[in-house]
């Protein structure tokens, strides 16, 4: 399985330029430590080889939110979702785009 997570740095808030500095070096090194540290087992033998992309970003109380953009099994969902919980990350809720909301 390839692990990829990805750092956004555009938020629904502008942060002073000083603050949006330490907030994108910090976001940087949350993003490396979560893909090379906390998710290298998924590299691994034994592990599908599909894709797995993380975004990780702000929200605007300055916690770091992750969210899985592609689809996954439901066992790696999972794991990641209890990983970035332990690490004190939150769920980034977020309408897909191009999804109607209607219910049938």
């Amino acid at each position: 399985m390839t692990v990829t997570v990805l750092p956004i740095f555009e938020t629904d808030f502008k942060p002073e330029k000083a603050l949006a500095k330490v907030m994108n070096d910090r976001l940087k090194r949350a993003a490396t430590e979560l893909q090379d540290v906390h998710l290298k087992t998924l590299s691994g033998r034994g592990f599908s080889s599909d894709a797995l992309v993380i975004y990780l970003s702000y929200n605007p109380k300055f916690k770091i939110r992750f969210r899985i953009v592609n689809d996954v099994p439901a066992d790696i969902e999972y794991h990641v979702a209890e990983l970035c919980g332990r690490l004190g990350y939150i769920l980034w809720k977020a309408n897909a785009i191009g999804v109607s909301q209607e219910k049938g």
